[in-house]
């Protein structure tokens, strides 16, 4: 069994940076790729940021470019999520997901095989 863990969640002010932290364990898989998910409160789950586990591609979600940053931790299967410049609309619950087997980066949620538990991100103003 894979296990995702969030962390780095908190209460913020409008303009504060956050990182947040995803550590799988478990299970071994290959990793295609990993991303950031957030699903603000009343709304669907949406895409934030994903990183392709092989080479340096990245894509964001056009809300969050030039904010948000996704990179890969020096420990296998660890990324993170640099969050500058949050705004209040940037509350939500973060989810951390990895894609494995054959594929290639992806904003799709159905294509994400392992889902951490979530961890909340408020942003007041």
């Amino acid at each position: 069994q894979v296990q995702l863990v969030e962390s780095g969640g908190g209460l913020v002010q409008a303009g504060d940076s956050l990182r947040l932290s995803c550590a799988a364990s478990g299970r071994s898989f290959s990793t295609v790729a990993m991303g950031w998910f957030r699903q603000p409160p009343g709304r669907e789950r949406e895409f934030v940021a994903a990183i392709r586990w092989t080479g340096v591609n990245t894509y964001y979600a056009d809300s969050v470019k030039g904010r948000f940053t996704i990179s890969r931790g020096n420990a296998k299967n660890t990324v993170y999520l640099q969050m500058t410049s949050l705004r209040p609309e940037d509350t939500a619950v973060y989810y951390c997901a990895a894609r494995a087997g054959a594929g290639s980066i992806s904003v799709t949620i159905f294509e994400y095989d392992y889902w951490g538990q979530g961890t909340q991100v408020t942003v007041s103003s």
